[in-house]
């Protein structure tokens, strides 16, 4: 009878293939730095695709933000381009819930409440009416109101959500990288979805 040898992986075997991926990755991402034309669907295996600001906004007066839906990602860039920030996010789980196009920032709210929306209650009588800052709050710990009624930039306390489509027309951040860019980001930033 043959006896099956079952490899074990030690832990230095675990960091080292760990560390040999993580020299690689940024040559793979490399790899897929190309600049999709606006207004045409980017769609790749890596969600950390890079845009540049020009080509989708006339300027970068109070700072602007770019939500690519498809890769799941947010760009920001302040007024003064001195760097770049990039989120992975949530977004909306179909495209009856998904808004595009251009917005801004009207209002910005540490601990913010919510209320579920009409629509989200049509489809989910059972929604808590309300819910208070804190840890069951959907919201996360900043939201960043957008003029489209319903729609923000927040954070979330589901971290499971970031990278999927899972909300229900928000995008979403982890609570401490919505907590960077709400320190970032003004009332009046230009915000533009595609």
């Amino acid at each position: 009878m043959t006896k099956i040898n079952k490899s074990v992986i030690t832990r230095r075997q675990f960091a080292a293939s760990a560390t040999a991926f993580s020299i690689a990755a940024p040559g793979i991402l490399r790899a897929q730095e190309a600049i999709p034309a606006p207004g045409t669907v980017d769609i790749r295996t890596n969600n950390f695709s890079t845009f540049t600001w020009k080509g989708y906004f006339p300027n970068l007066r109070n700072g602007a933000i770019l939500v690519n839906t498809e890769g799941r990602t947010l760009h920001f860039w302040p007024e003064d381009e001195s760097y770049t920030k990039i989120y992975p996010v949530s977004v909306p789980l179909s495209p009856e819930l998904t808004r595009l196009g251009r917005t801004s920032i009207v209002r910005k709210r540490v601990g913010p409440d919510w209320r579920p929306t009409p629509g989200m209650l049509k489809r989910n009588p059972d929604l808590p009416k309300y819910v208070g800052p804190g840890p069951d709050n959907p919201l996360g710990t900043h939201a960043l109101y957008l003029s489209w009624q319903y729609y923000r930039i927040h954070g979330t306390n589901d971290t499971r959500k970031i990278g999927r489509q899972s909300s229900n027309g928000c995008i979403g951040l982890y609570n401490d990288e919505i907590e960077e860019l709400f320190a970032l980001a003004k009332v009046g930033t230009q915000v533009l979805l595609i």
